[in-house]
């Protein structure tokens, strides 16, 4: 516990080539003016970065050199592979996740904390995010997932029940399910299976906790036989450890081929705001 009676918390970031400075400068500041603060933020260089990101880092690591730690990778390795080497160096058991160009809810942090400490036996607390295109005060849609420990147990046998960007984590529950590896488009869902097989605890806020950035070409990388593939191979993976069973895993294949494959972008769009998000 630190002096506020709240228990210490780590942030977890990957940041790589592709990142908009200053989207990384909004993230970074969302989690900087949290109403309780961390005491580490490791923020993980997923190979070279452009000159211009490498400038704002550095610029932070300079203002906060107790508070922010990065570590460098020579090459770029997936976000799985990143957040598996920036877990390593978190000093605290709770680690909260953030993406680099997302804007956290100044409270965010406050509530799983409040969970964590009311529910010792919960190892991983997400909750709901707000998407957004251009700006984050107009929100194109919501994406809502299940609340409580058997709510997630049945929606993970279908689709993902985390918001990755949102989740906070004790870092021996991971490590536990053997921690994050590297999937295509899946590291978070593979490693929520795994946690799941391990028996552990979860539970989702049924607030907003961060405003999603999102492309105009999320659906389009949402698409395509080597996303279907990585589906795939979850969903053999989840059938291999007895989450799901033959009749599910026959249903989740069918239904990720159709969308992913068989269905022209502008369809898939379509599908995904009308039934795996909620429109605002």
């Amino acid at each position: 516990m630190d002096t506020n009676g709240k228990m210490p918390y780590s942030v977890l970031m990957s940041l790589y080539i592709k990142e908009k400075p200053a989207y990384f400068q909004e993230a970074l500041e969302s989690m900087l003016n949290q109403t309780v603060k961390p005491d580490q933020i490791v923020i993980v260089q997923d190979g070279p970065l452009t000159e211009r990101l490498d400038q704002v880092l550095a610029s932070y690591c300079e203002q906060y050199p107790d508070l922010i730690l990065s570590v460098p990778l020579d090459e770029n390795r997936g976000l799985g592979i990143a957040l598996q080497i920036g877990m390593a160096v978190c000093k605290n058991e709770l680690i909260a996740r953030m993406d680099t160009d997302d804007i956290a809810e100044p409270d965010r942090c406050e509530r799983q904390l409040e969970v964590f400490a009311s529910n010792p036996g919960v190892g991983l607390v997400g909750g709901q995010i707000m998407e957004f295109i251009e700006a984050p005060e107009k929100p194109v849609a919501k994406r809502v997932v299940p609340e409580s420990d058997t709510e997630i147990r049945g929606f993970i046998r279908r689709r993902n029940p985390f918001n990755h960007m949102t989740v906070m984590f004790k870092k021996s529950e991971v490590e536990r399910a053997g921690g994050y590896m590297d999937w295509f488009w899946g590291e978070d869902y593979f490693l929520w299976l795994r946690m799941h097989k391990a028996g552990c605890e979860f539970y989702n806020l049924p607030h907003v906790l961060v405003r999603a950035r999102i492309g105009a070409d999320m659906y389009r990388r949402r698409g395509g036989l080597k996303y279907f593939k990585s589906q795939a191979k979850l969903m053999w993976f989840a059938r291999s450890q007895g989450i799901i069973g033959p009749v599910q895993f026959y249903m989740n294949l069918f239904e990720r081929l159709v969308v992913t494959v068989l269905m022209p972008q502008w369809l898939r769009g379509v599908v995904f705001r009308r039934f795996v998000r909620t429109t605002v």
